[in-house]
């Protein structure tokens, strides 16, 4: 279990405001945080991974206090058993895939064990001998996350881990990251503003705003896509058409189609978290 209250002061585009998060989590659960930017969100993952000293609360973990402001105890980040996927991976740049494995299973039981298991389970291994630099985004994000994991940890953090990826490759990385979390008997907060992820991937939402929670509980479902009927006002360079909508709102789309012709389009519709 992870209990936890944390305060932050935070500098925000409105001003001065407090991170304040006072949350529990069950083991294995999955936590999204959601938020526009300035809520805190990867400020309180920070927090959370020693990365950056609270101002304030506490943090319990599966029994044992990584922080406390009232008793002044603090665990060093190096001693929390947790893994971090940062946003832009933060790969060692001169190590291949195994050195980078191996650099994070250090210290811990039978490290080439470990770091054959995570190689086969997120089929690396025909690239465990090639650098960062060779790898495509998709196949980074999981040397990240295998990274994370040879410290074999009870707490995953995860901040925005797919937002750069196209959306094929987003979504077999989805379900690498659920099996990973079910395989490993993780812990796993994870920071997104993509409402169908958080809708597949998490047990739960905390939606953060200026640093204050405006909502925790089940993810809410986007909304189905709905069809609109457009008309062709323009054919573009490109491949494109302008299209009018109904009450005058026109945008560009791909296709074919000649001006003022009907044409259908898909809209999909989500609730901003």
């Amino acid at each position: 279990m992870l209990d936890f209250h944390l305060l932050k002061a935070l500098h925000t585009a409105a001003g001065p405001r407090t991170l304040d998060v006072r949350l529990t989590l069950a083991p294995g659960e999955l936590l999204a945080i959601s938020g526009p930017s300035g809520a805190g969100k990867t400020t309180l993952l920070r927090l959370l991974a020693g990365l950056d000293r609270p101002d304030g609360g506490f943090i319990q973990a599966a029994g044992q206090t990584w922080y406390d402001a009232t008793r002044s105890q603090w665990l060093p980040p190096q001693q929390r058993p947790l893994g971090f996927v940062f946003q832009d991976y933060a790969l060692f740049p001169n190590m291949t895939v195994r050195e980078n494995l191996a650099f994070a299973a250090t210290g811990q039981p039978q490290p080439a064990r470990i770091i054959s298991e995570l190689l086969e389970s997120l089929e690396l291994a025909e690239l465990a001998d090639r650098r960062p630099a060779v790898l495509s985004g998709g196949q980074q994000q999981r040397v990240a996350l295998a990274r994370a994991l040879a410290r074999r940890p009870r707490l995953l953090l995860l901040d925005e881990p797919l937002a750069a990826l196209d959306l094929p490759t987003r979504l077999r990385l989805q379900q690498v990251l659920a099996d990973a979390h079910r395989q490993f008997e993780l812990t796993t907060i994870l920071i997104s503003h993509d409402p169908a992820e958080i809708t597949r991937l998490a047990d739960r939402v905390l939606e953060l705003e200026l640093g204050q929670v405006r909502r925790v509980g089940p993810p809410m479902a986007p909304a189905a896509p709905a069809r609109v009927v457009g008309r062709v006002v323009a054919e573009l360079a490109g491949g494109l058409l302008r299209v009018q909508l109904p009450g005058g709102a026109e945008l560009e789309v791909s296709g074919t189609a000649g001006v003022g012709e009907e044409v259908v389009l898909t809209v999909e519709v989500a609730r901003a978290l």
